[in-house]
Formats: structure tokens, sequence, C-alpha cells
């Protein structure tokens, strides 16, 4: 087995690790890093679980070798909170609107919906539904998962027109 040196960016943190040429990005999230926000749900790209946000765009984590995440910068849910542990808008917002059920999904989904928001900082709800149909919730809560979203984007809209 070949190993290979990666260095990238999780969460603002330069990090490296010696891994086999075949890990996954989750793996090397989880295995290696101790990072273990993302969730590995079906080992299939089909629950989004493992969602993180890798060079500004929404990837899955088991369909992302850790070698090609190679100087790359990645968002993890443990990455969102402000440094003084203040939960990001849209974590706040999960947790008012009961966004979370089992808590599986949650990690894949709040990553998801932070890039959408910064795709389309007012969706409606249409367009937040096409914007997590990638991401699965077990639990099917996804009118409070809508709803999570659509409050965090109008107060973080609401934050920056006071700004």
């Amino acid at each position: 087995m070949a190993s290979t040196k990666v260095s990238l960016t999780v969460n603002g943190n330069e990090v490296e690790a010696e891994v086999d040429s075949r890990t996954l990005l989750i793996h090397l999230l989880r295995e290696h890093l101790n990072i273990t926000g993302p969730h590995i749900g079906c080992d299939t790209s089909h629950c989004g679980a493992c969602t993180v946000d890798l060079n500004g765009k929404s990837v899955k984590a088991c369909t992302v070798l850790a070698v090609q995440a190679q100087d790359g910068d990645v968002l993890t849910v443990e990455g969102m909170a402000a440094a003084d542990g203040t939960l990001h808008p849209l974590q706040q917002a999960f947790m008012d609107n009961h966004g979370l059920q089992c808590g599986f999904c949650t990690p894949g989904m709040l990553t998801r919906a932070h890039r959408l928001l910064q795709e389309n900082p007012n969706p409606t709800e249409e367009e937040i539904r096409w914007g997590i149909s990638g991401n699965l919730c077990r639990c099917t809560g996804y009118q409070n998962i809508v709803k999570a979203i659509s409050q965090a984007a109008a107060q973080m809209n609401m934050k920056e027109a006071a700004e």
C-alpha cells in the first residue's frame, strides 16, 4: 500500500496526515484527524451525512479521496461556530426549530445549508428543498429543517443589512 502525505486546512487549521492513497476524505477526517461531525451513513453517496464544504463547494466526503483534497480548504460542522463557542445562526436555528431529531443527518445538513446560503442568501422554500435534496433525513424532519434554514437566512440577511 502506497502511503501519501496530505496537507490541507480543516476548519481554519492547517493539518497533515500520512494516509493510504486510497483513503477517502471522510476517513481522513474521522480516523486520522478525529473530526467526527461528518458521519458515515451509507458509503454510497446517497444520504449526505458526510457532507463537508471543500474549496467552496458541498461534497460528500465518502466520494472524495483524501489526496484530492491536497492543499484544500475543508469546513465541517465543527468549524461553523465562532471561536468563543457562539453557534452559527444555522446551528441556532436548527435548535430553535427542532430541525434535528436523531441528529445523525444534522452535520451534513448544516454544512450543506451553509453552502446553500452562501450561494443564495435569500432562498425560497422550494429553493431550500432543492438545495438540500442530496441530504436525507431518516426521521423525516424536513419541515423543521426548511423552517430552520429560512430562519437562519432571515437572521443573516438582517444582520448583514444592519452592518
